[in-house]
């Protein structure tokens, strides 16, 4: 990763924080994107200061901040070598009762800023026959989740997105990965409501380790990675059972307490 420059998405906290220390420490120069400036700045100073971190301040669910962040960076001479599209929110209830706005601005992060952002960095690296993407996905798309329909579906959406790119990026020098994480320590948990669910009572990896064992994978041009054991022996055991059954199963843990059945 020497030299080459990685742009981070989701920064400020979780996972994206953890991708911009990983990816320091092997020698990357990073552009942290994330809404709260603040955070970004110390993270960025932090980190090396404005030659090795710098950031951009920006709500990626907004339909124009694809273009506003190109051309910013544009306008600094950054070519983007590495795209960790880590940004991403949740929302746990019934699909019926949730705010319509909250559910159509997680579609517009969790799925819409994922494909655009790809689409206006990865032709630069098919040009330069060189780079990666690595979009963050999560276990719940492996499976319908009641109580959690939209995100569960967008994070579909972006693993089905990853695995079709990867098809026609063979031979490019691009590689892409759909990273799959299950139950990791952050403050999504909380901004998503998850802290009220049964699911959040099981192990949790530390979202530095998430991050670590991406980036290895990625060296070796690894397509899935599912950096969790547990998680890994769970969607094994799930894909012998009917999906009705894994359905109720979701359902249940991710209903909020006090839902009645």
């Amino acid at each position: 990763m020497a030299e080459r420059r990685a742009l981070v998405t989701g920064a400020s906290s979780g996972i994206g924080e953890a991708f911009a220390r990983a990816l320091a420490r092997r020698g990357a120069r990073l552009i942290l994107v994330a809404r709260r400036a603040d955070r970004l700045s110390a993270l960025a100073r932090e980190l090396g200061g404005s030659d090795q971190a710098d950031f951009v301040a920006l709500d990626l669910a907004r339909p124009d901040a694809g273009a506003a962040l190109e051309v910013e960076l544009g306008r600094r001479g950054v070519e983007v070598d590495l795209l960790v599209n880590n940004a991403g929110v949740g929302l746990t209830g019934r699909f019926d009762e949730l705010p319509r706005e909250r559910l159509l601005a997680m579609v517009d992060l969790n799925a819409r800023a994922v494909v655009e952002l790809t689409r206006r960095f990865l032709p630069g690296m098919i040009e330069r026959k060189r780079g990666g993407v690595i979009n963050v996905v999560s276990t719940s798309a492996f499976q319908p989740v009641p109580f959690f329909a939209v995100y569960a579906a967008s994070k579909a959406f972006v693993l089905s997105f990853t695995e079709s790119l990867a098809g026609e990026l063979q031979g490019t020098g691009v590689v892409v990965q759909a990273l799959c994480p299950g139950l990791t320590e952050s403050e999504f948990h909380h901004v998503a409501g998850t802290d009220r669910v049964p699911f959040t009572r099981t192990p949790a990896m530390r979202a530095e380790d998430v991050a670590e064992r991406s980036l290895d994978a990625l060296a070796k041009g690894k397509l899935r990675v599912i950096p969790g054991w547990r998680d890994r022996m769970l969607l094994r055991a799930q894909s012998l059972v009917p999906r009705a059954v894994v359905r109720r199963v979701a359902g249940e843990l991710f209903r909020p307490r006090g839902e009645n059945r």
